[in-house]
């Protein structure tokens, strides 16, 4: 699969840092995350940061693009407050992402510039947890 135009990947990253700087307030929110679906709507969501954990801003866009009727991801980005810019999903995002959109592209930044590569490149020898469920 290509990397998606370079515009379309600063739209999606823009996308990302306004809502970081609009809505990320205080210590509960502080990561936003854009998403392009297949059919070119953007969605977008905030973190919510809980000292148990809490879900990463990735995996709350998850829940709100279903919400919206989105199920398919075409790219994805999150991006920290306080101007922090584009930020790599952490270790489980990175699993779900996967498991829920395993086509999915993961805008990362490689010398200070954003790029968008398959989700599964950032999991080498990756685990595919469809490929272990028994038949039903």
């Amino acid at each position: 699969m290509t990397e998606p135009p370079h515009e379309a990947v600063r739209e999606l990253v823009e996308a990302a840092a306004r809502v970081a700087r609009t809505r990320c307030r205080g210590d509960n929110h502080t990561m936003a995350a854009a998403a392009r679906a297949r059919d070119g709507r953007i969605v977008t969501a905030v973190n919510a940061y809980h000292f148990t954990g809490g879900p990463c801003a990735e995996l709350v866009l998850i829940g709100t693009a279903a919400a919206q009727g989105v199920y398919e991801l075409d790219t994805i980005v999150a991006v920290g407050d306080r101007e922090r810019g584009v930020v790599p999903p952490c270790g489980r995002c990175r699993q779900v992402l996967l498991d829920y959109f395993p086509s999915l592209r993961v805008v990362v930044e490689e010398g200070g510039e954003p790029r968008a590569v398959p989700v599964g490149d950032l999991l080498p020898a990756t685990y595919v947890w469809a490929d272990h469920q028994l038949d039903t």
